[in-house]
């Protein structure tokens, strides 16, 4: 069992930073391909970022590659999400994944509401 605590979300103005965080319980963190997904009001959740257990590879959906990076640090159970450059079009509930290495074994976080300000 896997548990997934976000935070860093926030009010920011377009052009600005944000860090999100997502805190894993758990001994087998490394075991696990993390993730970021976001879900703005009336529309499904979608991909953003994701990187493997040992940080080697990372991908990113077209719409944010350049603006964000995920990372992980994995002596803290903790992934990363750096947004910089936000949108208004950013503006969304974002949730951590964690994805067992070679396995459909999937745990979700409660998510962090994200708002992007003109």
């Amino acid at each position: 069992q896997v548990q997934l605590v976000e935070s860093g979300g926030g009010l920011v103005q377009a052009g600005g930073s944000l860090r999100l965080s997502c805190a894993a319980s758990g001994r087998t963190f490394s075991s696990y391909t993390m993730g970021w997904f976001r879900q703005a009001p009336g529309k499904e959740r979608d991909f953003v970022a994701s990187i493997t257990y040992s940080g080697g590879n990372t991908a990113y959906a077209d719409s944010v590659r350049g603006r964000f990076t995920i990372s992980r640090d994995n002596a803290k159970n903790t992934v990363y999400l750096q947004m910089n450059s936000l949108k208004p079009e950013d503006t969304a509930v974002y949730y951590c994944r964690a994805l067992r290495t070679g396995s459909s074994l999937t745990y979700w976080g409660q998510g962090t509401q994200v708002t992007v300000s003109t």
